[in-house]
């Protein structure tokens, strides 16, 4: 909140949103890298170069998302500032929370590419943290604003993983 008490407006709060981004994605693995007891904790020879795939896959999932929020939904992925409209397009057909699930993979990506254990600690426990923060507070806030259109919603797209679809009988 500024100091009168009103809310950052919609460009500050989408700078915010990406210096907190680029603090959990890319300064704070940096700094748990030096957890690591070699500067390679774990060898993976070239095939740590496949880490690149999950890197370019989540920040595209992330930025389409993201995007959408901000266009669809008018308003942004920050708490404090959040979509007014609910959004039913893209990436949130598949699963709930995709640009979660871009930043699990970009850390993942990054992980493999550093031949980190230290990175795989810090996803693991930045996928608690935010599962937590999903179940106790995001959740429960769109069930509120947007009624039962969120709970159906949640009965047919999983929170994190995509579902294999179904063939009808008629194929």
């Amino acid at each position: 909140m500024n100091v009168d008490g009103r809310l950052p407006s919609r460009r500050w709060t989408l700078l915010l949103v990406v210096l907190l981004t680029l603090t959990i994605l890319v300064l704070l693995p940096l700094l748990v890298t030096k957890w690591d007891w070699h500067p390679r904790s774990v060898f993976l020879g070239p095939l740590r170069w496949f880490g690149l795939v999950p890197i370019c896959l989540g920040t595209w999932l992330g930025i389409w998302s993201a995007t959408l929020l901000v266009t669809r939904g008018e308003g942004t992925p920050a708490p404090w500032h959040p979509p007014q409209r609910f959004v039913l397009a893209g990436p949130y057909q598949v699963v709930r929370h995709p640009m979660l699930v871009g930043a699990f993979a970009v850390l993942l990506g990054e992980a493999l590419l550093v031949e980190s254990a230290s990175i795989l600690l810090y996803l693991g426990v930045v996928v608690g943290v935010a599962r937590w923060y999903v179940v106790a507070a995001e959740e429960p806030g769109l069930q509120v604003r947007f009624g039962d259109a969120y709970r159906v919603y949640q009965q047919h797209v999983p929170r994190w993983l995509p579902r294999r679809r179904r063939a009808s009988r008629s194929e």
